[in-house]
């Protein structure tokens, strides 16, 4: 009898993610996505395996911010679980007396995503050291993380030390990184705002397509909310101006884009899901809080070294058409900006939506043919949302002296809370409770609730130091999307303020015109 001979190869080292098996065939990579010609310096071009860590990445920027100390600035937010202090930059010319528009820049937030790192490592060099853009530091400030997730970085893994995910956390904020990294963001007081990601071009669902199977096509996708709280002129000017602008720039060095788009199952279906209304993540998040924002997607996952200097390179392009394009319309961004905040006091709160669904065309190459292919798939697009549950914006939302810890969490999300110094009666719509479901399973560190309330009027006695978060604010859609209690992000939705069928919420809605 002939015998069964299993060999299993274990990869448990940092670098790990870089040896395992690898996806793509040189073909493809060399018909669709060969290296780009650049000269890149960067710690993870100075070794032949592995990406930058964080040990790396400090010693790269240590000289640069000694050389060039007259316009950028080094502090730290905080520290990582494990300890390791997370860098801030600065980068702007303090001697200019323009107006600047500020463009905050975020990377580094999955660690297994290294191009969005060492993309913008590549940025600041070039910003520092590049006459060609020295002109731009005239007209913005730029803030820059290079790595938000330190300890998955070191070890090239997506979560956070205690196994969350960042990108998930930017409304609960339960991981101390994402405090630290969102006080930043609100104390920046961002006007154009970057996240840069990778995403996995190899995808499980992928497979039950075409003859045996596809992959995504694109080099970089983006990701714009189309949330509902966000003024439509805010989200229109995301799009046609920055986005659109940047692709046309992305097509001229031959990198293809679209929209961001991801793919589930659903009863037998693989659909997919453009775009995104989810305060959850960066994307959304930060145009809550009334931000031109854009969550920014490099194929990448999974593929090692594999294209990574042409993934290194779109990063940087990308983030450096948004920094001009923040220079070159600095009166038109604030002026967008201004017209949304007087646009939201006149507005609904939007507590639900639903994706608008059609069948449209994706590009995709067949692994069996190794050449592109177009795709007509179930598209449930984000982009064109409708509401399905929406309440009047109330004058005010109200919350007992118990619910501190919120009000804390408010505060980090850039949300204005006052105190009242005084116990008062005053008229209120309640939260009341009539359909509850609590999750069976933890999602990312809490079990969920659902719920379904009615808002019923009464008369109540405050007492002294109770909070009250006036709607007629810059960053009223984050206190939204969190006080409402049937959001998907809300703070009653993650369990934060803990809930049950029939009760009272400790929140309230104040809607006469005169303060308290």
């Amino acid at each position: 009898m002939k015998k069964l001979i299993i060999l299993i190869l274990l990869c448990t080292g940092p670098s790990c993610s870089a040896q395992l098996f690898n996806p793509q065939s040189k073909k493809i990579t060399a018909r669709y996505f060969p290296e780009m010609e650049a000269d890149i310096h960067t710690p993870a071009f100075r070794k032949k395996r592995g990406f930058t860590n964080y040990k790396e990445m400090m010693s790269f920027l240590a000289p640069l911010v000694k050389q060039h100390q007259k316009i950028i600035h080094l502090s730290y937010i905080g520290k990582s679980q494990k300890g390791h202090p997370i860098p801030l930059l600065l980068i702007s010319n303090p001697d200019s007396k323009e107006e600047k528009t500020r463009v905050w820049i975020q990377a580094g937030i999955h660690g297994n995503e290294p191009a969005s790192t060492e993309g913008v490592l590549f940025l600041i060099g070039q910003l520092l050291e590049n006459p060609e853009y020295t002109a731009l530091l005239d007209r913005v400030e730029i803030g820059i993380i290079p790595m938000a997730n330190i300890d998955g970085s070191n070890r090239q893994l997506r979560p956070a030390a205690n196994g969350l995910d960042l990108n998930r956390d930017q409304t609960k904020l339960m991981v101390p990184e994402s405090v630290v990294l969102k006080q930043a963001f609100t104390d920046f007081n961002a006007q154009v705002a970057l996240d840069f990601h990778e995403f996995r071009p190899y995808r499980r669902d992928y497979l039950q397509m075409g003859t045996f199977g596809l992959t995504n096509a694109y080099d970089v996708m983006f990701l714009y909310s189309g949330n509902l709280n966000v003024p439509e002129p805010l989200r229109k000017y995301t799009e046609h101006t920055f986005v659109k602008g940047t692709e046309t720039l992305l097509r001229e060095k031959g990198l293809t884009t679209h929209a961001y788009f991801t793919s589930s199952d659903y009863q037998g279906y693989t659909v997919f899901n453009q775009g995104s209304v989810n305060a959850r993540s960066s994307a959304t998040s930060y145009a809550l809080a009334n931000c031109i924002s854009t969550l920014v997607e490099v194929r990448g996952i999974g593929l090692g070294r594999t294209s990574f200097k042409r993934r290194t390179m779109t990063t940087f392009l990308i983030a450096l058409s948004y920094i001009k394009t923040a220079a070159e319309n600095g009166n038109a961004v604030r002026e967008v900006l201004a017209a949304s905040v007087l646009q939201r006091k006149e507005g609904r709160a939007v507590i639900k939506s639903k994706r608008t669904v059609s069948r449209s065309p994706l590009a995709f190459i067949d692994l069996h043919t190794e050449k592109k292919t177009e795709e007509t798939v179930i598209l449930r697009d984000a982009l064109q949302s409708s509401p399905l549950l929406d309440r009047p914006l109330p004058r005010a939302y109200i919350l007992l002296p118990s619910q501190e810890k919120i009000v804390e969490k408010l505060r980090v999300l850039g949300v204005e809370v006052e105190i009242s110094d005084k116990a008062k009666e005053v008229s209120v719509e309640a939260y009341h409770i009539t359909e509850y479901y609590r999750a069976a399973q933890k999602y990312e560190g809490t079990r969920r609730q659902t719920v379904k309330t009615r808002l019923f009027p009464k008369t109540i006695t405050l007492p002294e130091g109770s909070f009250f978060v006036y709607t007629d604010q810059k960053n009223i859609g984050l206190a939204v999307e969190t006080l409402e209690p049937e959001a998907s992000n809300s703070f009653v939705s993650y369990n934060l303020i803990p809930a049950g069928k029939g009760e009272e919420l400790p929140v309230y809605r104040y809607n006469s015109n005169i303060k308290p």
